[in-house]
Order: structure tokens, then C-alpha cells, then sequence
């Protein structure tokens, strides 16, 4: 009677273990063993098996990214701080798990080099009399390296705040 007892409880607790909750907002990546299984789990309860299986789950709602302020020198040799804003969120959370391996981090450098190559291709007077244009090439430039590789898309890119020295 207690050796049926303790496998049934050792049994449930297994069958415990195995049942994960992904969030309306979340879709679910399985890997058994490492390698991608095929269908992404959608909200709701979810069942793996707890020694071979990883859930990882993806938040599928747009993420604000600050990008801090970078040193940039424009096309007429200003040198200013300029900091921006990134909205971007998941599209496809199979390449954002398999392709890269910390997307928001990835995200915020390529938006840091994106934004100082933007500057120094313009002068000050557009960079401040202008900042659609360049909001508009900063997202380009952001999504072209993301969306494809990585599952992202950039929603929007806002040229936040421009430092100008005091010299």
C-alpha cells in the first residue's frame, strides 16, 4: 500500500513539474534535448516533459528601449550627446530565441552605433531643424539589421534629446 502511495505522489509531482503557464502577452519556444520543436506554445497551460524539455518564453508586447546618450560628431564637426528612444517588439520568437542570443542588449547596440553613424552623415542644422528625417533613417537602418535575422520589428525610433557642448 505505501510503495503505490509513494509512486503515485511521485508521480503526480513529476506531472507538476511538467506544466508550465504562458501569459496572454508571452508565446512559448520548447527545445528538447537543444534542438527547436516545431509548434510555439500559445497562452495558456502547457505541457512538457521536465527533464528534456526548456520552455522559453517571449514577451510579444513592444518594448521602450533608452539608448543613452552617445558622443557623435556631425558632418560640419559639432560635437554633441544625443539621445534617442527605441519601440520595438517580437514578430517571431523562434528567430529571436535560436538567432541571437540577447536580443535587447542586441537591439540597444545596434541603435548605438545606428544613431552615431546617423549624426556624423548629417549637419546640426538638420539634425535639429529635421529630426523626421532622421527618425525615419534611424528606424530603417535598426529594422533592416533586425527584422530579418532576429524575428524584430521596430515600431519607432525618436530622437530624444540633442546636447550641444558649451564651447
Amino acid at each position: 500500500m505505501s510503495t503505490v502511495l509513494v509512486i503515485v505522489i511521485t508521480g503526480l509531482v513529476l506531472l507538476g513539474s511538467g506544466v508550465r503557464l504562458v501569459q496572454q502577452y508571452e508565446q512559448g519556444v520548447v527545445l528538447r534535448f537543444g534542438r527547436l520543436l516545431p509548434p510555439i506554445r500559445r497562452p495558456g497551460l502547457r505541457l512538457i516533459i521536465p527533464s528534456a524539455d526548456r520552455l522559453r518564453k517571449v514577451s510579444m508586447q513592444t518594448v521602450v528601449l533608452g539608448i543613452p546618450a552617445q558622443g557623435a560628431i556631425t558632418r560640419d564637426n559639432v560635437t554633441l550627446n544625443v539621445e534617442a528612444v527605441v519601440y520595438y517588439r517580437v514578430i517571431d520568437p523562434v528567430k529571436a530565441v535560436i538567432n541571437v542570443e540577447n536580443y535587447p542588449r542586441a537591439v540597444s547596440q545596434v541603435a548605438q552605433t545606428s544613431l552615431r553613424s546617423v549624426i556624423g552623415r548629417v549637419d546640426l542644422d538638420t539634425l535639429l531643424s529635421d529630426r523626421d528625417q532622421i527618425n525615419t533613417e534611424l528606424k530603417a537602418i535598426i529594422d533592416a539589421h533586425t527584422e530579418g535575422p532576429w524575428g524584430l520589428r521596430i515600431g519607432r525610433v525618436e530622437v530624444k534629446d540633442v546636447a550641444l557642448p558649451k564651447q
